[in-house]
């Protein structure tokens, strides 16, 4: 491992079994933070419900850790916003928030609209797809930016699970992360590989870093306010948190493809020109068409939006 991607590592990583719930509780409300819990979704009625009940259950009602329990509805074909809603979120759909600013279509759009709905200082985001894990999720990534007003940014490290055909596990998940993401830390930010999930999709970060990010529409995000927030403040605004296991729904190597080439396409604004626009490529590929193939060309979405710092928020119309 790089000199200083290791003294990182062994600075900055914890276990989330070090930031007990009691302990998270007394600091939330000696400092009067805020903490607000974001979940993108988009066609997830299989999961969320679970996942939102479960999460007020234990860090609403049982304890008052979370002031705000929001779920950004991106276009969802399926009942996602109901379920999410009747399980006790607050539901929103991406469309609807700030349309003066126009719509895409994204993971990371659907984050960026949340800092026009949201009032928390503090940020945790959660993916809608989970299977295998628990309300630690949220509180091992609070712990940090709670006990420690230099950090900004709190990525989750775990073992992805991978399910078989036959049902077997095995932890060998993350096609993208090791094919894609860490090949490119290893070559352009080496700093960086002491990252266990550079891709992972639970993290939590400071409001004040949010609002003064470019954020990629995509599935890039992950990857831009990793690089971005090591590139503008320094390696240890960065911690991360070992939650254990994680599991969630798998999708095709087809799809994964688009993720990836997202993935490239935001390390490569960032390589040498940060903050770059990038001409729109698209991703071309194959689906099997009886005995032989049609071609399909998929856009890659490169958009980013701007700093939301400086953006009226639409309730009052004044830039924050």
């Amino acid at each position: 491992m790089h000199e200083r991607a290791s003294a990182w590592f062994h600075k900055r990583s914890s276990n989330w079994k070090e930031w007990p719930l009691d302990r998270l509780l007394e600091l939330k409300f000696r400092q009067d933070s805020r903490i607000s819990l974001v979940i993108p979704a988009r066609d997830e009625a299989a999961t969320i419900s679970e996942i939102v009940g479960t999460l007020r259950t234990a860090l609403v009602k049982d304890a008052p850790l979370l002031d705000e329990l929001v779920v950004i509805d991106s276009n969802s074909s399926d009942a996602t916003a109901t379920l999410a809603e009747q399980a006790g979120a607050t539901v929103y759909r991406a469309g609807d928030i700030a349309p003066e600013q126009g719509n895409h279509h994204g993971k990371g759009e659907a984050l960026w609209k949340s800092l026009f709905v949201t009032s928390g200082d503090l940020l945790v985001f959660v993916d809608a797809d989970l299977t295998g894990w628990g309300p630690h999720f949220v509180t091992g990534l609070l712990g940090p930016l709670l006990t420690d007003p230099g950090t900004l940014l709190v990525r989750a490290a775990y073992t992805r699970l991978r399910t078989g055909s036959d049902g077997t596990t095995s932890p060998d998940g993350g096609r993208v992360t090791e094919l894609v993401a860490r090949p490119l830390l290893s070559l352009y930010w080496p700093e960086l590989t002491g990252v266990v999930q550079p891709l992972a999709g639970e993290w939590a970060a400071r409001r004040s870093l949010m609002e003064s990010l470019s954020i990629p529409v995509g599935y890039g995000v992950e990857l831009s306010t990793l690089v971005d927030t090591a590139s503008g403040y320094g390696l240890d605004a960065i911690a991360q948190v070992h939650l254990g296991a994680r599991a969630h729904r798998h999708r095709s190597d087809h799809d994964l493809a688009l993720t990836a080439a997202e993935v490239l396409a935001v390390a490569e604004s960032r390589r040498d020109r940060p903050g770059a626009a990038l001409t729109a490529p698209q991703l071309q590929q194959f689906r099997q068409d009886g005995d032989w193939v049609t071609p399909q060309a998929r856009p890659v979405p490169v958009s980013e939006r701007p700093p939301a710092v400086g953006i009226a928020r639409a309730e009052d119309g004044k830039p924050e």
